[in-house]
Formats: structure tokens, sequence, C-alpha cells
């Protein structure tokens, strides 16, 4: 019997680690990073996401916004339950340009996640790095799995926020 397995979302500054087997891990990136690092011997994994490479202010206190600090605890909570660091595997994911008329903060954060691997000595198996698009991104952490699905550009609401239209007289909207 198959089942669908649980899906526990790791939004930005988060990170989540396990070695169940019937748990995926999913995020929705854009410029941000996500890496998924496991060990397949053990069958331990785990995704963060991170939206800067380093903070842009004074503050050196840790923050898991930030790829230095994400990556740190993400490979801390992998050895914590059990991974060996040597056999630790990576995937990488976002880093898109998603508003063309700003920085290419995508570029910068996969540059950083990229780099950061390959002092650490961890091998990156695969990557789906840059473009214009936002993803999904599913990461089975015992197995390293993952899959993505690219987001039309078309889905992104890119409108700013405005107030909702006024019923027009003699109509009656009920929220529940």
């Amino acid at each position: 019997m198959h089942f669908a397995p649980r899906m526990m979302q790791v939004v930005q500054g988060e990170f989540r680690v396990s070695a169940d087997p019937g748990e995926e891990l999913s995020t929705i990136l854009g410029s941000c990073i996500a890496a998924c690092i496991w060990d397949p011997g053990r069958g331990i994994g785990g995704m963060n996401h991170f939206l800067l490479a380093q903070s842009l202010g004074n503050s050196s206190a840790p923050d898991n916004r930030y790829g230095v600090h994400a990556m740190e605890v993400l490979i801390n909570g992998l050895l914590r339950a059990g991974a060996r660091r040597e056999a630790l595997q990576a995937k990488l994911f976002g880093g898109a340009k998603i508003a063309a008329n700003l920085r290419d903060i995508g570029a910068s954060n996969a540059d950083f996640a990229r780099g950061f691997l390959r002092t650490e000595g961890i091998a990156c198996r695969a990557e789906s790095l840059g473009g214009t698009r936002a993803r999904r991104v599913s990461f089975h952490p015992a197995t390293g799995r993952a899959r993505q699905l690219l987001i039309p550009n078309d889905q992104l609401d890119e409108t700013p926020l405005r107030s909702p239209p006024r019923p027009a007289a003699g109509t009656s909207i009920e929220l529940f």
C-alpha cells in the first residue's frame, strides 16, 4: 500500500531535518536559496531556505535568513541527527532574478551557496539556480530525491495591494 508523504513546509529563515521516510519537505523560492543536504547511507536529510547570502546591516547576531548561518544550522542539525559529515551530498535550488529592475540578489545567493559547499567539501549533485521564474521545490530527506515545479510568471501576483472593491448598494457579503 502506498501512502502520500506528509508535506512539511520550510519557509524563509527556517530549516528542517528528518529521517522519516514518510515525510517530504517543500518550499517556494524566488531569489532565495534552498539547500537540500542529505546522507544517503543513513537516510537523513534536510532543507533550509535563506533570503540573502549575508546581512546587509551591522548585526553579527546569528540569523537563519542569511546564508552562512542557515547552512551551518542545517549541517549541524544533520550531524546531531546522525548524518556523517564526509557522506553529505547537496542539491541547490532558487536564485532567480524575479524583478528586472533590481539588483540580481538571486545570482549573489547562488554564488554564495556554491562556494559554501565547495569550501566545506560537500558534493553538489544537482542544481537549478538562476533564471527568472519562481520554483516550488519538494525534497524527500530520507532518499535525497527532489522535484521542482517552475511557476509561470503570470501566476505571480506582482500587483500592488489595494483596498478591496466596495460592494454595490443593496448587496451583502458574508465572510467565514
